[in-house]
């Protein structure tokens, strides 16, 4: 996902002199076709994040759309100011590529583990945040994003994720996909963002294996959130299950029970958020294991909707 996101900065900037691509001390062979052909467009600075994005936001007063990447933690944790104050503050154009979202550098312990960022970003006035699910639909979102008014969080996924994302759905920034529509009136509902979509998917084979037929929404966009598409899918639901790679508090489960709250009130339905706790993980290992570790696997999935639904009928 990362190669093909990056690849695209260069495919962008080949099209628009206005695109830039600026790094934060990457691999030196990092786009390095276009470093030789558009050296003028190429940048890569040191471990320095906050200057990085500062820049960013100077090139974007001076006209350019700059691609800006390194780790998510890093624009999330030690840039924060400047992303608030420099890019939103502004509105600015610039493209935050965000390397390892969620639970992708297991390997390297909660330092790098960009739990929070969702919350943080949908936080921010002006700023767009999106996590694909696959490589495909990230050519689509790199094609839509040149012309995008302000700034945009792009969060990465470890790369080499199954395709599940189909070119039919056709991709627009803020609008929602629906990957599995149930044909029950009053059906169990999986929202999920970034590749937690795939779990999900492979979560609405189990339970469809017990009987239960699912409608599973795609939301590669959380700000700003097809609110219609929440509403649409959750009026008559018996249960909305929202699952995503981060932290609960504030994350894309906080914003769907926003949504409801606000729109449904006392008749919306009854929900269940699939997240990771309020701590930082304390485990090392490899994303999978760290997803087994809390639940995120399909079949657990599957058993925390299960269990929810079993517990609210019992409950009615």
């Amino acid at each position: 996902m990362r190669q093909t996101c990056l690849d695209w900065v260069y495919k962008l900037a080949r099209q628009d002199p206005r695109a830039v691509f600026i790094g934060s001390d990457l691999s030196p062979g990092l786009l390095s076709e276009m470093r030789a052909e558009m050296p003028e467009r190429w940048y890569m600075e040191g471990i320095s994040e906050q200057n990085v994005v500062g820049m960013a936001a100077g090139m974007a007063l001076e006209g350019f759309i700059p691609y800006v990447n390194t780790i998510a933690t890093f624009f999330t944790r030690r840039a924060f100011e400047q992303v608030a104050v420099d890019l939103c503050l502004h509105n600015l154009p610039v493209r935050l590529i965000a390397n390892g979202g969620g639970l992708v550098y297991a390997p390297l312990g909660p330092t790098h583990l960009a739990i929070e960022d969702i919350a943080i970003m949908r936080a921010l006035p002006n700023m767009t945040v999106v996590a694909v699910c696959d490589a495909e639909e990230m050519k689509r979102l790199m094609a839509a994003s040149l012309d995008w008014p302000g700034p945009i969080y792009i969060r990465l996924a470890k790369g080499g994720d199954p395709v599940v994302s189909r070119p039919e759905h056709g991709f627009a920034i803020g609008r929602a996909i629906t990957l599995q529509q149930s044909a029950e009136r009053h059906p169990l509902v999986l929202m999920a963002t970034g590749v937690m979509t795939t779990n999900a998917l492979g979560a609405a084979e189990i339970l469809a294996q017990a009987g239960h037929d699912v409608s599973v929404v795609h939301f590669h966009t959380i700000k700003p959130l097809d609110t219609a598409a929440v509403l649409h899918h959750a009026r008559g639901a018996r249960l909305v299950a929202t699952i995503e790679e981060g932290i609960a508090i504030g994350g894309f489960g906080s914003a769907v029970t926003d949504v409801l709250v606000e729109e449904l009130g006392p008749v919306m339905p009854r929900m269940r958020r699939i997240a990771l706790p309020d701590a930082f993980p304390k485990h090392y290992g490899v994303q999978k294991d760290l997803f087994e570790i809390h639940g995120l696997l399909p079949a657990q999935i599957a058993a925390t909707v299960t269990a929810a639904f079993g517990a609210f009928e019992q409950a009615a």
